[in-house]
Order: C-alpha cells, then sequence, then structure tokens
C-alpha cells in the first residue's frame, strides 16, 4: 500500500513548485524593492540550472529510447510535457512581477526606459557609446550558403536580423557582447537614474552594421544548452584531463530552450527554431528583457541602501569570544557555529592558524565549492609551504564549479600540497578539516564538519553549521575518513561519525525503526529533519510506517519533496514545511526523541538517491547538551515561523502559513538572537549573573 504511484510527488514538478516559491518572495510587497530584483534573478538562475541539467536529462532518456515510469507513476514524456507547462506559467509570473516592481521602482527615481523616451542630449550620449564603445566589440555574422548557422555558446544573448536588398532576404546573427555591461546608465536629468539594455542599444543602431541592406526585422533571443556532464570514469586515465575535456563539451551541447521577443516575426521565429533543432514547447516568449539574472548585478546599484536589506554583520559566537587561540578553545569544549548569524571567520581562521603554527604537523580537507579567491585554499597552499603536510582532496565533479575547482586543484599542487580528485564512480561531498598537532601531551587531532561547503562568500547567505571538536573519537574517525579518501583503506569500525554511501542509509533506518519501536510501545515518538530535498523512495516508506505506528514528523525541506503528507492511513502523523526567505536554507539537521533520550546529528546529505548511494557524506551527533538544546530551539522556531514558511497540503501544492498571532520570521529572530548572544559573551561573568532587562539589550 506504502509503494503506490499516487504516494508520491513527481521530482521535477516539486522543484518547479520550489521556484514558485522564490519567485513568490519577488512580489512580497513587505520586502525592500531592489531585494525583490534579486529573488527574481535568482529564479531565473534556478531555471536556467533546471533546463541545463534536469529538463536535458529527461530529454537525452526520451532520444535513447528510455521512457519509463518514475515513483509517481510519470513517463518521461509526461514528465517532459508537465514541466512545459508549469515552466511557462512560471516564466509568465516573472515578468508578471518583474513588470509591477519595475513601476514601483520608479517611485525612487529609478526608471528603465526605451530608446525613443530618452531626450535630445541623452540620445547624443547614447550614439557616442555605441560609436565609440559598442560598435567596436560586436560582430555581425551571415546566415547564409557560405554562412552556417553560427555556433552560439550557452546561454549567450543574441540578435537575429531578417534583412532585405533587390528583393532578397538575407539572415544574420549578432551576439551581444558580454564583456560590456548588460545595464547601460544613461546620465539622467533632474536627480533620476536612467539606465537602458544593451540590446535595445544595438538594435536601435543595427542598420550601421549592414550598409546596403535594410532591416525587416529584428528580435533578441537567448539559448539553454544541456550542460550535463557525462564521464565514463571506468576508463579514466586522469580525471582531471577528462573534466577539462567534458567541459569544453559542455558549451556545445543541444539546445534545449529558446527563449525570444515576445513579438518577434513568426517568420524570424521559425527561422531560429530550425535552426537551433528545437521543439515548440521548449520556445518561451518573453514579454521584457531576457535573461533576468542581469538584475543580481543591478540590485548592488550604488546610493540605494534603503531598497536593499540593512547589512547582516555576522557575530562572533559567544564561545569564540576573546579567544585569539582557536586550538584552546577547541579543547575545553565543542564549539557550534551557526553561518550566517555567526560568522564564518573562524572556519577560515582555523586554517590559517594551522598554515602558520610551528606545532602543526597535518592539515587534510575536502573542498567541493569554493570561493573565487578562497582564503581557505591560500592558507592551505601557505601551509605546505610552510613545510605542513598538506592533503587536500578536491572534487573536480561539483557541478558548475568544474573549472574553479580545477584551477585550485592546481594551485595546490604547485604549492606542494598532495591533491586527490575525488574517487571513481562517487562524489565527495563531505566536509571535514582536521588537523594534527604536536603537543606536550602527545598528539592531538582538531576537527572541523559541516553541513555547508568551505565557501567564505555563500556563508553570507546560506544558513550551515559547523561543529569544532577535539574529541579523540572524533579525531580518529577524521584520520580513518581521510586514509580512506587517500589509499587503499577499508572503512573502519567509526566511533562517531557515519559515512555514505556505506551505512549511511541503514543509520537513518535504524533511528527511524528506534522511534517506531517506542510508539508501538506506547511512548512519545518524535522526528524533526531540515533539509534541502527529500526524494528517497525508501526513506520515504520509512518515514510513511513510523507515520501509521504514531509517529509524529516534521519535515522542514527547502525544495524537492517527493513525500506527501496528509494521506489517510499512510501519512497522517507528517507534515512538510519549506522556509524560503532572505538567506538560503542549506542546513541538514535531524531530530530523534530516542524515548526522551534526545539525539541530534547534523550531515552533508539530503535524503536524495544520489547522496545515499553515490557520493561520500558524513553524518555525525552532536554531543553537548547545551548544543543540542540550541539547535532544538532553532528547529523549534523554524516550526513557529508564520512569514516565510510554506505548508505542503495533501496534493503537493503549498500555501503560506497563516499568520494570525505574533509574527515570527525565524531569520530574523536568528540574527537578533546572535546579536544579543554576542552581546552577553562580552559582559563580565559576575555581572551576567544579575537580571538582564530588554533595556539592557
Amino acid at each position: 500500500m506504502l509503494t503506490k504511484h499516487e504516494n508520491f510527488i513527481n521530482r521535477e514538478l516539486s522543484w518547479l513548485k520550489f521556484n514558485s516559491r522564490v519567485l513568490g518572495e519577488a512580489n512580497d510587497k513587505q520586502k525592500p524593492l531592489l531585494e525583490r530584483l534579486r529573488f527574481l534573478a535568482i529564479t531565473s538562475s534556478n531555471l536556467d540550472e533546471f533546463f541545463m541539467i534536469r529538463l536535458a536529462g529527461l530529454k537525452h532518456q526520451l532520444e535513447s529510447g528510455i521512457n519509463k515510469m518514475d515513483a509517481a507513476g510519470l513517463t518521461v514524456r509526461e514528465q517532459i510535457d508537465l514541466i512545459s507547462e508549469s515552466a511557462h506559467d512560471l516564466v509568465r509570473g516573472q515578468y508578471r512581477f518583474l513588470k509591477g516592481t519595475l513601476k514601483d521602482i520608479e517611485e525612487h527615481q529609478i526608471y528603465f526606459r526605451d530608446i525613443d523616451d530618452f531626450n535630445g542630449r541623452q540620445k547624443e550620449w547614447l550614439d557616442d557609446y555605441f560609436h565609440n564603445t559598442v560598435y567596436p566589440v560586436i560582430t555581425p555574422m551571415a546566415v547564409d550558403a557560405s554562412h552556417p548557422f553560427p555556433f552560439l555558446a550557452n546561454r549567450t544573448l543574441n540578435l537575429a536580423v531578417t534583412l532585405v536588398r533587390d528583393d532578397e532576404t538575407s539572415m544574420a546573427v549578432i551576439p551581444v557582447p558580454r564583456g560590456l555591461p548588460r545595464i547601460v546608465a544613461v546620465p539622467g536629468t533632474d536627480g533620476k537614474q536612467e539606465f537602458v539594455f544593451l540590446e535595445q542599444i544595438m538594435m536601435n543602431y543595427a542598420q550601421n552594421l549592414f550598409y546596403g541592406y535594410k532591416i525587416k526585422d529584428i528580435a533578441v533571443f537567448r539559448i539553454t544548452r544541456n550542460a550535463d556532464l557525462s564521464i565514463d570514469e571506468d576508463d579514466v586515465k586522469d580525471l582531471l584531463i577528462e573534466v577539462e575535456k567534458s567541459l569544453r563539451q559542455r558549451k556545445r551541447g543541444q539546445a534545449v530552450r529558446l527563449e525570444i521577443a515576445k513579438r518577434a516575426n513568426p517568420v524570424l521565429r521559425s527561422f531560429l527554431i530550425n535552426a537551433l533543432k528545437i521543439s515548440e514547447p521548449d520556445v518561451y516568449e518573453i514579454n521584457g528583457p531576457i535573461d533576468l539574472t542581469c538584475m543580481m548585478k543591478f540590485v548592488d546599484l550604488p546610493g540605494c541602501d534603503a531598497l536593499r536589506y540593512a547589512p547582516l554583520v555576522p557575530q562572533v559566537p559567544a564561545d569564540l569570544i576573546d579567544q585569539p587561540d582557536l586550538f584552546a578553545a577547541i579543547r575545553k569544549k565543542d564549539i557550534l557555529l551557526h553561518h550566517p548569524f555567526e560568522t564564518f571567520r573562524p572556519v577560515v581562521d582555523f586554517v590559517r592558524q594551522a598554515a602558520a603554527d610551528p606545532k602543526v604537523l597535518a592539515i587534510k580537507q575536502t573542498l567541493y565549492r569554493v570561493s573565487g579567491n578562497s582564503p581557505i585554499v591560500l592558507a592551505l597552499a601557505q601551509a605546505a609551504e610552510n613545510g605542513k603536510q598538506v592533503t587536500v582532496l578536491v572534487e573536480l565533479k561539483a557541478r558548475f564549479d568544474e573549472e574553479n575547482n580545477i584551477l585550485w586543484a592546481k594551485r595546490l599542487e604547485e604549492a606542494g600540497c598532495h591533491v586527490i580528485y575525488g574517487l571513481v564512480g562517487l562524489k565527495t561531498h563531505a566536509k571535514m578539516i582536521l588537523v594534527v598537532r604536536q603537543e606536550d601531551s602527545g598528539i592531538k587531532r582538531y576537527v572541523h564538519m559541516g553541513t555547508g561547503n568551505y565557501n567564505d562568500t555563500t556563508a553570507k547567505v546560506y544558513t550551515d553549521m559547523g561543529l569544532f571538536t577535539a574529541n579523540d573519537q572524533f579525531g580518529a574517525d577524521a584520520s580513518g575518513f581521510f586514509n580512506v579518501l587517500s589509499g587503499y583503506s577499508d572503512p573502519p569500525v567509526w566511533n562517531k561519525i557515519v559515512v555514505a554511501p556505506l551505512g549511511l542509509r541503514d543509520k537513518i533506518e535504524a533511528l527511524v525503526d528506534r522511534e517506531i519501536k517506542s510508539a508501538k510501545q506506547g511512548h512519545p515518538a518524535r522526528i524533526i529533519v531540515k533539509m534541502n530535498a527529500l526524494l528517497d523512495k525508501e526513506i520515504i516508506i520509512k518515514l510513511y510506517e513510523a507515520s501509521l505506528h504514531g509517529v509524529k514528523i516534521d519535515l522542514i525541506i527547502r525544495g524537492i519533496c517527493a513525500l506527501r503528507p496528509g494521506m489517510e492511513k499512510v501519512s497522517e502523523n507528517i507534515t512538510v514545511r519549506s522556509i524560503v526567505g532572505r538567506f538560503l536554507e542549506h542546513s541538514r539537521i535531524f531530530y530523534f526523541y530516542n524515548d526522551g533520550l534526545e539525539r541530534v546529528y547534523l550531515s552533508s546529505a539530503d535524503w536524495m538517491p544520489r547522496n545515499l548511494n553515490d557520493r561520500v557524506e558524513l553524518f555525525f551527533p552532536v554531543d553537548d547538551t547545551a548544543h543540542v538544546e540550541r539547535i532544538k530551539e532553532i528547529l523549534d522556531l523554524m516550526l513557529k515561523d508564520n512569514r516565510k514558511a510554506y505548508v505542503m497540503k495533501t496534493d503537493g501544492t503549498y500555501r503560506k502559513v497563516d499568520k494570525r498571532g505574533k509574527e515570527i520570521n525565524c531569520h530574523e529572530v536568528l540574527m537578533d538572537a546572535a546579536r544579543k548572544a554576542a552581546k552577553v559573551a562580552e559582559i563580565p561573568l559576575e555581572q551576567r549573573l544579575k537580571p538582564m532587562y530588554r533595556k539592557d539589550l
């Protein structure tokens, strides 16, 4: 009964619903205006990746003759058709919200203009800008018998042009240059800030590129291509070389989407469809500027701080205030970090101090996604140059970060680090740093484990948790973990951690079974899970089984959720909610009541087949009682959020939580709590024992 198709939600449609929730943030009238544009940009970026990977994968399956059903009972063909319907609706919503938001920002003297709306002086400026800045960069490309349709790179913006001379029609393509600003600031009047899109300037002056011809029609278009990497690792001798080769192939993948101006001439439209070999459902008519990812830079417009969120100042964790020696602080107690409310700086300093400390003998670390100018990578390189034994696993197959990771891997090797390029057939998604230090009492190991990447940039906008510990059992596990990654060692018997793909699925099922056992005995049983995605069919069935036996289960799933809550005699005891707000919810947290002996775990893994079967992942307990209580409070806060939380209904749709009563935005509460905790920690101990009132904070 639990395995019936109607008990599951399709992965792709669930993801599109998540992106609809992101789009909903762009329509939140309480949100600062430029932040609304940021969410439109995020929605567009998300859709790009969805088409390049998910839709492209389904199309490849169909072309290969695969039309099997998923857990929800949908064939590949049915999924593609439903995706098309949902995605078209989503895009229409984007431009509906864009129109309203651009109208609203005009109240703040910010205007997006059409060329004809500028005055004479501004048109003179535009004329100069085109001829002296744009014209030297652009290259019109003819399309005829001797000039085949040019290859156009993935996600590039272009103009398609129909030309006429002597009653003969010709076609041409003009790529919009990436090196120039997409949104051009035109000198304004009367204190106004006025802008125009680069492609509109090019369209206005395009006749200058075709002397002797007359432009009949011109339209903006953009192509999205299949960007999934396909690497047969069994026959690979050098993974780095193979990934580099595949990256070149990515740029030339089959077109899977055509975005074109809504008012484009039908003949021009048909010409592009035929040239790109794309089907009609994959054509998206855009009623506005194509590719809203350009708004991501625009929202940082100088002088408009009032139209953005007040800057977040991540706080120093209370346990680390006035603790310049990280190793001494970690020896005293485990330290829990909650980003971005608490600063990521201690993680960077952990590696920096280890690199400079003469007592440190070795540093070992996994890297999945890092920033473009990563201070952690620079510190690892410095450590090797200082004579430390440095081992780094750089995951070359981290999607869309492959090029960045290849660059860092080469630099680390040049600095003298031992670099491991992942494992054959598996992505290493686990997050761990091990520092081995010679101390008076002997060798001491210090460990950091986390739910998110070692990326100082995303740590400012992603919610994640990390744990520092000098616990000897964690230290022994960390040594064994890196030995498995770097050599031929079989996994040891772990003291604390659980590692996928060997053991994590069994551990999860055992933890759920323990709650089922308690429920059967008439004891309270409770599970709270916070993740980015829940997709694994076996785990979902296990949760259904727990629900049937009376285990109360609350799921906080940001994105994809294939589980269907609230079904009679299946999931009546399960709730699902998604929090979409200022920060991207990224932490993976797991709570089990355990018959009163409560257990909390953190992990790098979502409950998806790829995480449990095809990735190296970490799942580790939080032992400190104070940390357990703190995490429980955070989970409880998220379950009470009535500002940014959406609740899933049984049919798979989401509704905003009822806002009646006290308004609770968990992100704002957590920011405030971090500030207060830092202030309290700065107060001398004897003063902390005195009563404190709101005015004191």
